[in-house]
């Protein structure tokens, strides 16, 4: 990415949006949305000192709402451009209030409140689409029981809980539990700000809040009001106090999820939602396992799959090494509901097809491999674009022509075709940007020629 960001040819226009496209191939004009970031890109210089100084705290979307992050942000920490982006939902001064304090931390005086979005012509030969992917939502699958058992998660918000940059720092940590963490903090800042108000009222009666306490409760100072606000907040602090103590002395046994459990083909190969398999699921399941135990060698992971479709070079190999080195179960079959157990477990309830017998086994945690779903903006870039789409929404090829879409000048790769992993993308990608050099070199000759 930092050669991208580097290369003299290439213009990363990033927080963009396309809005109108005119001209064929060869000669496309394109109209580009520049999104105010409301940080001037040329002078910010990337040292976070203003989100560190925010006060707004929202869910991080990157890190799948496991984590937090400011109204000023970057997406994650190697983007190009190295700049901040502030989000007008959460902007405490862009939403007309009195806020202002990133302006007054940053040195290099980037912030700009009053920038606008601009729209910028820019002309092109071809154009290739790489939208992505979106995860399927598994809440659609009732039985899984996904949001409402705490301990069940998606492959990426496993991802993110595996990673050293995400909101565990790299420790599988279960949600249960970082919820618990969660409210402990907020009730001790809660009990920090009373306490700071109960010692101003000791220092100002020169008494201690317990000695006022006795005396409140007897019928003294009935009538002062200022002495009853004392009252409430200590009343309030002893409650949070006693609150505490017993969530935190259930904390000191959490510990890192070591009974995993991935579930294979939520979503796909399933024809209430999508027929096809994503491709990519079983390894992925296998990757996030290894890493799990590498990370503990105590972690057990049992998979639950159909059957273990490694097909690329080596998958074999890896999905063998993962069985006999970090602890992973492979069985086959469904699982067929997931229910709640003690200390926010969940009990998988499966079929072993093999035995042929339903059995239920306890977990710390379940990963579901969800389905590799068409982008939310897919139909939107297809209709802007005038290509057409398939009947999963996915980009329509060419079967003889896999990065032709069905308009001359417009190529596409990656999972806007269909599910692909790394591997098979990275190809696709330089398959789709020859073909694009081929169309704009052919382009460059025709004017030539014309001129002459």
């Amino acid at each position: 990415m930092l050669d991208v960001g580097r290369h003299p040819n290439i213009d990363l226009l990033a927080y963009s949006e396309v809005e109108k496209l005119e001209g064929r191939s060869g000669d496309f004009k394109v109209t580009v949305r520049r999104k105010a970031r409301y940080v001037e890109e040329d002078k910010c210089t990337g040292c976070g000192a203003c989100k560190e100084k925010c006060p707004t705290v929202v869910p991080d979307a990157f890190n799948v709402g496991l984590g937090d992050r400011k109204a000023i942000y970057s997406w994650f920490a190697q983007g190009i451009p190295s700049t901040h982006t502030i989000d007008p939902e959460h902007c405490r001064q862009l939403k007309g209030k009195k806020c202002g304090v990133c302006a007054k931390t940053c040195l290099a005086e980037a912030i700009n409140f009053d920038q606008k979005d601009r729209l910028v012509e820019i002309g092109v030969g071809a154009i290739i689409v790489a939208t992505g992917y979106d995860v399927f939502d598994p809440s659609q699958i009732f039985e899984y029981r996904y949001k409402e058992i705490p301990n069940v998660v998606t492959s990426i918000e496993f991802e993110r809980l595996l990673s050293a940059s995400g909101p565990t720092a790299g420790h599988a940590g279960r949600p249960s539990d970082l919820a618990v963490e969660a409210e402990i903090e907020a009730l001790e800042k809660k009990a920090g700000r009373l306490q700071r108000a109960i010692t101003k009222f000791e220092d100002k009666y020169v008494e201690s809040s317990s000695a006022f306490s006795k005396k409140y409760q007897d019928g003294e100072y009935k009538d002062d009001k200022d002495r009853k606000r004392w009252a409430d907040k200590y009343a309030e602090h002893l409650a949070i106090l006693e609150t505490i103590e017993p969530i935190k002395k259930k904390a000191e046994g959490f510990t890192v999820a070591k009974r995993l459990a991935f579930i294979q083909c939520v979503g796909s190969r399933d024809f209430r939602f999508y027929p096809f398999c994503s491709g990519y699921c079983c390894m992925h399941s296998i990757k996030e396992a290894i890493i799990a135990h590498e990370h503990e060698t105590e972690t057990t992971s049992t998979i639950f799959g159909m059957d273990i479709r490694a097909v690329g070079k080596g998958f074999e190999q890896y999905k063998i090494r993962g069985g006999n080195n970090s602890n992973i179960t492979y069985i086959r079959g469904r699982v067929a509901e997931i229910m709640e157990g003690p200390d926010n477990n969940p009990v998988v309830t499966y079929e072993d097809t093999r035995e042929r017998r339903v059995k239920s086994e306890e977990f710390d945690m379940v990963i579901l491999a969800t389905a590799c779903a068409p982008g939310r903006g897919t139909i939107e870039t297809a209709n802007l674009l005038g290509i057409e789409l398939d009947r999963y929404d996915f980009v329509k090829t060419d079967p003889l022509s896999p990065v032709d879409t069905t308009t001359p000048g417009i190529f596409v790769c990656g999972c806007s075709v269909a599910p692909l992993d790394v591997p098979e993308s990275v190809s696709q990608a330089s398959s789709a940007s020859e073909r694009a050099a081929e169309v704009v070199f052919q382009s460059d000759l025709k004017k030539e020629k014309a001129v002459a």
